[in-house]
């Protein structure tokens, strides 16, 4: 084929599918709900398997879907100083062991109840237990919600539960790999220095470090952030913690005039690069799977939406939200995403089964979530 020819067909495609997507958020905010099912949805029409598969852009939407997480969880660390951070994870402790047994508990049970054996099950526990910041930051900004009482409990949740995977899945890709006891506890130990370090670095030298980087030129702030997020996360992944994590420590550190901004000028690549996750989600993944295992998933889900709601609810009140906000707590947390297809990429070496239940699982929670939230509004 002809570079030029290649070339052109490639930025078609690019351009048809972010049109696409445009008229899929008109179409949201006409009816007034969030666009995410629907661009979930397109993505499963034109992935393998779909109405018409995309044979070009793949590879670019799928490295703009992993931005696109990034800078979602970047900006949602811009809502927090360090302090509010450290109240807020003192705040939601309980509300964080809470989460873990109601949401861990049906994903190992099921693993078991298949007969799947106890790694495969655990794995299953660990998609039903984590929720997708990535999906609820994009819910909770669209929504107006960020200032609302229930918010940072709900952040809260969410920052214990990223800061589990910073331990979980280097133990998991330890175990599957067939590690021994020794390589747990430095896979572990290293982990935990590195979220750390990053910590300390994010509570102590905040101030510091906003007014290194302050500029008058939006230009150079946003290279500089940018970098910055990109830098870190990478770093935090090479040391196999998630990139996510690196990210959302990033824009903790970051306050004053630089993190307002950071939000101006980042906020518009939110936006393009999230929606081009939520719609790689969809491409992900096969419909033809889907069917096997719906029923197995629907009861999944139905148990999980009711035990994340029972999470915010018990949280909420636990702190004296008032039973709507306590609601609408428990409403935000039930959507799954990017984490637990993290997992499920893991598991399927152990366990080829999960591949196609978390596939289905996480597409109905992906798209419930979003909806539940709304509705509880």
């Amino acid at each position: 084929m002809n570079p030029a020819h290649g070339s052109a067909s490639l930025f078609i495609e690019l351009g048809l599918i972010l049109i696409g997507l445009a008229i899929l958020a008109r179409v949201g905010s006409r009816w007034g709900f969030s666009a995410i099912p629907l661009y979930l949805l397109a993505g499963l029409a034109f992935g393998n398997g779909g109405l018409a598969p995309l044979k070009l852009s793949g590879s670019f939407v799928r490295t703009g879907a992993e931005i696109g997480v990034l800078l979602l969880l970047f900006m949602l660390g811009l809502e927090y100083t360090g302090d509010e951070l450290k109240k807020s994870l003192r705040m939601g402790l309980s509300a964080g062991i809470v989460d873990f047994g109601l949401n861990f508990s049906p994903g190992l049970v099921a693993g078991l109840l298949l007969r799947w054996g106890l790694l495969a099950s655990v794995l299953l526990g660990g998609i039903t237990y984590i929720s997708s910041s990535g999906v609820i930051a994009k819910v909770l900004t669209e929504l107006r919600r960020m200032n609302e009482p229930e918010t940072p409990l709900v952040l809260s949740i969410l920052v214990q539960e990223d800061l589990a995977m910073a331990v979980y899945l280097p133990v998991v890709a330890v175990l599957l790999s067939g590690g021994g006891a020794a390589r747990i506890v430095l896979s572990v130990g290293v982990a935990i220095a590195v979220v750390a370090v990053a910590l300390t670095a994010a509570l102590g030298w905040g101030p510091r470090i906003s007014r290194l980087l302050v500029h008058e030129s939006e230009e150079i702030i946003l290279l500089t952030t940018l970098g910055a997020v990109l830098l870190v996360a990478g770093i935090a992944q090479r040391f196999e913690v998630s990139a996510a994590i690196g990210a959302f420590l990033v824009g903790i550190t970051l306050s004053g005039s630089v993190a307002e901004k950071s939000r101006r000028v980042v906020g518009p690549l939110r936006d393009l690069f999230a929606a081009l996750f939520f719609f790689f989600f969809g491409l992900e993944v096969d419909p033809a799977n889907i069917l096997p295992a719906l029923p197995i998933a629907l009861g999944l889900g139905a148990i999980t939406l009711v035990t994340k709601v029972l999470t915010g609810y018990w949280a909420g009140r636990h702190q004296q939200i008032d039973k709507r906000g306590s609601l609408r707590a428990g409403a935000e947390l039930v959507a799954r995403g990017e984490f637990s297809i993290v997992i499920a990429g893991l598991g399927v070496v152990a366990e080829p089964r999960l591949g196609p239940l978390s596939a289905s699982y996480v597409l109905l929670m992906a798209v419930a979530g979003p909806v539940l939230a709304r509705i509880a509004k």
